[in-house]
């Protein structure tokens, strides 16, 4: 099968390889679509340390069952499933037992210690596949899969915030801002400063304001979310909550977080992140999404462009997602 494989930091190569097999309690999946991710532009460019050697980025996969390895209970073949982030974990630890498989010690992820879907076919655990609804394309439905899922976890961990302020408008932000418009709130979009074009996309989806990341917004907001991988925007967003307001870190990799007065935090400001997701998680959203409805934005191109996509993202020339389609 053709596959893009990490050759070291920062490069991509277009290679040959041998199809996968499934093991036992695993499919085989042959990938109609795989969105690219702000996180695996963290693993090409080694923000994120030890990935598997040669591994196969992508963990935004939709496909179809092809083969079904020995004890696979509920998938056959022709089915259509997701493969998210999350694609094992111990089962055991205390927060396995607890419903955190998130923070599970033992956890790997697709397209980092797992290969992913930037290739033909590929192998996941099918406790961890996602059902897609129906409706959505198979490029329509790759983002979900990790901007809509962390996207939804980060919007849970805002709390009821009537107003809420979005830093960093690309895959993520333009799901969440859809699911928190259908829930009522008011959404302020924070993008590159000047960038005009993200500021109107976020406009069109009914975002109350749009308008720099270094500008104040309007009115003093209730909680925001950061996406863009940026540390200097978590005193900005403290600046911009009002008392009691939280920010929530919504990314797996950010700059450093530079020094800032207590003041701004003072008055129960509290700043948390988000990490990884579980498979409660990708069930409720995936049943969420068509009941907004959540609309997708993607352009499509071939698996061989994915260092293109890759550097697009990284320039943040991207409006919605970009989705890998082999």
């Amino acid at each position: 099968m053709r596959a893009m494989r990490l050759q070291g930091t920062g490069r991509l190569v277009a290679e040959a390889v041998p199809d996968p097999r499934p093991g036992p309690g695993q499919v085989l999946i042959r990938v109609a679509a795989c969105a690219v991710c702000r996180t695996d532009l963290h693993v090409v460019d080694g923000d994120l340390p030890t990935p598997k050697p040669c591994v196969i980025p992508g963990h935004e996969i939709v496909g179809h069952v092809v083969e079904a390895g020995p004890g696979v209970e509920g998938l056959a073949p022709g089915d259509r499933v997701g493969v998210p982030w999350l694609g094992h974990v111990c089962g055991t630890c205390r927060f396995c037992r607890s419903g955190r498989e998130n923070l599970c010690a033992g956890a790997r992820f697709t397209g980092y210690q797992i290969d992913g879907g930037y290739a033909e076919y590929t192998v996941a655990d099918a406790r961890f596949c996602l059902p897609i609804p129906a409706g959505y394309s198979d490029a329509e439905a790759a983002p979900l899969l990790c901007a809509g899922l962390i996207g939804h976890r980060a919007l849970r961990m805002a709390g009821d915030a009537r107003r809420l302020g979005l830093y960093g408008f690309g895959a993520a932000a333009h799901i969440v801002a859809q699911v928190a418009r259908h829930e009522g709130r008011e959404v302020y979009a924070f993008t590159r400063a000047g960038d005009a074009a993200a500021q109107d996309f976020a406009r069109g989806l009914g975002t109350a304001w749009a308008g720099g990341s270094e500008e104040a917004p309007p009115e003093p907001l209730d909680a925001a979310i950061i996406f863009a991988p940026v540390g200097a925007l978590v005193p900005t967003a403290l600046r911009a909550v009002d008392r009691g307001g939280v920010v929530v870190c919504a990314g797996i990799h950010m700059s450093d977080i530079p020094a800032f007065p207590y003041a701004i935090l003072w008055e129960e400001r509290s700043i948390r992140s988000v990490a990884n997701l579980t498979r409660a998680d990708g069930e409720a959203f995936m049943a969420l999404a068509p009941r907004v409805p959540v609309r997708t934005e993607v352009e499509v191109l071939p698996l061989d462009a994915a260092a293109t996509a890759l550097d697009r993202l990284r320039a943040g020339q991207v409006t919605g997602a970009l989705v890998l389609a082999p």
